[in-house]
């Protein structure tokens, strides 16, 4: 994260990337350089794609005398851990201008350096793919899903030249292709003004359908919208879905008050539900690829349920896309990228989404994505913040800075994240829901955290960049604090806010302002005891604790001020005796029938083999749920049904 301190503080990297930012500005400002400078030409064709490989030919011209210094990225927009897309390069070769091949040096895992050019230098090389999603690029014989860093080799200094690219599909297929990339007189060739905008770009290439709408902004003129699924769905299921989206997609405007200016003249919702890629969602620019293989559109609970993750990135194309924290702009791509706000980047559209599906009507409005029992949109987050081992040792804005660790990273040691750490979307989602209830309680509902995103989005979003692709005014942590100061009109309460539920970890006061929209936040087992939620197995004449507790299934520590966690066991240790008898599930299992306050003994064996008894005192059960008081027996005052269609009814007019 850039500290929001005078220049003279600013530390070396902000100061990097800051000079970056101002010569990135003054250059692309320049009519006579633009014009000058010839496009980097790529061709790109897939000889044989059913063994998942693709080859890129690339031209970079106008290099002078100085080595060429072609890189692939180690890092992806939208994601915040290095990734080393280099590795999937496995043959590559040089030439010059006239055709001579060239020796090629590589410095770096990532580099490949070209000297004794002639001012040209065209790269060809072959690029292994076959993980589908919204990092990596996968091939096969029914489509091409390129994702740009994970597939485009590029120039070290050239940033803001412009690029060609052709595509040729393999020969006899039946391929579309859909992408964000500037469209020319030939379907299959596509421009980009500068890398930044290439790199956010990802292209879609198999038989796809398309459906189509238009959205009247609010200057009158229309954005266009565009779905391209590669999936199961007849041309009737698409624009069915269409027809969702197109209401979801209004009920996201209003929140921001008017559409982007979408640069190639729509927005692409790139949809690849084919069973062999991978589930995931990514936000871009003027599009997004969402991939998820268990979906069908040929039934209305499948078109339903893609909206889900097409509601969260949407609402991406103002929030991070143009909307856009220090620390992400402009985007590195030879390093992980860090910043102070991804519990708002993240956290915030992870609240609106659907908070967004309910206003449109597209979920009920207790539905069932908010919790048990009906609860609101979000409030599953709500619990767990409240309820979260790691809120105790980082704060919203520390889940952020560890984001580079834990965004699909990627690496062998165990770790202690399943107790210290918090996902930013949902601890940011959960400061979003407490905002939003706080400002519309302490304005009797006529401030909410719509008003905050829309002066962020008149600051920060609207003004633009000097080039697509590029953000003018990225934002700090100060800046946000001062955003909600002037929503609010209340210095106090916003520096209280971020010092206490942003930068602290402190939790609001939920049941109170859930109560002024009629809903109940209560213990989902009073009066029921509890030792944790840390899972345990049956191995080694006992119980293994943290076993399957971790990412991917693997062991994790006993969660903090938890009963087990106060007892001295963690994982590791293995329960042989609960109370004299033999350990086994069922006994385990028999806990939670206990009370808070009653004693459990338990024997343990050490990994050096030592066996000890430790006691374990147990706590009330934590786990809680948020009601509605109108499904429960109660009745709503008309204030609370005031508020409560303030927050959750329509604001399309």
């Amino acid at each position: 994260m850039c500290p929001t301190v005078s220049l003279p503080a600013l530390t070396e990297t902000c100061m990097i990337r800051l000079i970056r930012l101002v010569c990135l500005f003054a250059l692309i400002g320049s009519p006579a350089f633009a014009q000058a400078q010839a496009p980097i030409v790529y061709k790109v064709t897939f000889p044989e794609a059913e063994h998942h490989w693709m080859q890129v030919d690339v031209t970079f011209p106008q290099l002078g005398t100085a080595p060429l210094k072609a890189r692939m990225s180690r890092s992806s927009p939208g994601r915040y851990a290095v990734h080393e897309f280099a590795k999937n390069v496995f043959w590559i070769e040089a030439y010059d201008g006239r055709g001579q091949k060239l020796k090629m040096t590589r410095p770096d895992v990532d580099e490949w350096d070209v000297a004794g050019h002639d001012g040209t230098v065209r790269i060809v090389y072959k690029l292994f793919g076959d993980y589908a999603d919204g990092t990596y690029t996968g091939i096969d014989t029914t489509h091409a899903h390129l994702s740009m860093p994970a597939t485009f080799m590029w120039a070290v200094g050239h940033d803001t030249q412009p690029l060609r690219l052709s595509f040729a599909p393999p020969t006899g297929a039946a391929w579309k292709i859909a992408t964000q990339l500037y469209p020319t007189n030939d379907p299959w060739t596509f421009t980009a003004p500068n890398l930044q905008y290439l790199m956010d770009s990802p292209t879609e290439m198999a038989n796809l359908t398309i459906g189509t709408f238009s959205v009247q902004n609010t200057d009158g003129t229309p954005a266009n919208f565009r779905l391209a699924v590669h999936g199961d769905g007849s041309q009737s299921d698409v624009d069915e879905l269409a027809a969702l989206v197109k209401r979801l997609v209004r009920e996201e405007m209003a929140v921001y008050g008017e559409f982007p200016k979408y640069e190639p003249g729509n927005y692409t919702f790139l949809l690849d539900y084919s069973p062999f890629v991978h589930g995931d969602g990514m936000e871009h620019r003027n599009s997004t690829s969402i991939s998820d293989p268990g979906l069908s559109l040929k039934t209305p609970e499948g078109r339903m349920e893609a909206l889900s993750t097409i509601a969260h990135e949407f609402f991406h194309n103002w929030n991070v896309e143009r909307i856009r924290p220090a620390g992400l702009e402009p985007f590195d791509f030879t390093r992980e990228n860090i910043t102070c706000c991804l519990w708002l980047a993240e956290g915030f559209t992870q609240y609106y989404g659907p908070l967004l599906l309910t206003r449109a009507g597209l979920t009920a409005a207790g539905g069932g994505r908010g919790g048990r029992a009906g609860g609101p949109p979000g409030a599953n987050n709500v619990i767990a913040v409240i309820n979260g081992s790691g809120r105790t040792v980082r704060s919203a804005v520390q889940m952020s800075e560890y984001g580079p660790f834990n965004d699909a990273a990627q690496s062998i040691d165990l770790n202690d994240g399943s107790r210290s750490f918090i996902s930013y979307y949902t601890y940011g989602a959960a400061v979003a829901f407490g905002l939003d209830l706080s400002l519309r309680d302490m304005s009797n509902g006529k401030v909410s955290l719509d008003d905050f995103m829309r002066a962020m989005w008149t600051t920060f979003g609207k003004p633009g960049g000097p080039a697509p692709g590029l953000v003018g005014k990225p934002y700090s942590l100060k800046d946000l604090r001062d955003v909600l100061a002037q929503v609010s009109g209340n210095r106090t309460f916003a520096d209280d806010f971020f010092d206490k539920y942003v930068e602290g970890r402190d939790v609001v006061d939920y049941a109170r302002l859930l109560t002024r929209a009629g809903f109940d936040l209560r213990a989902a087992r009073p009066n029921a005891g509890w030792i944790g939620n840390t899972p345990v197995q049956e191995a080694n004449g006992g119980l293994a604790v943290g076993i399957g507790a971790g990412r991917g299934g693997r062991p994790a520590p006993v969660a903090f001020n938890t009963p087990l966690y106060e007892a001295g066991i963690d994982e590791g240790d293995v329960i042989t005796m609960i109370d004299g008898q033999p350990a086994t599930m069922a006994g385990w299992t028999a806990l939670g029938a206990r009370k808070p306050g009653d004693t459990v003994k338990l024997t343990v064996v050490r990994r050096d083999g030592a066996t000890v008894t430790e006691t374990a005192t147990l706590k009330p059960d934590p786990a809680l749920q948020i009601v509605p008081i109108d499904q429960t027996g109660g009745a709503l005052t008309d204030a609370q049904r005031t508020f409560r269609d303030g927050w959750l009814g329509t604001k399309v007019k």
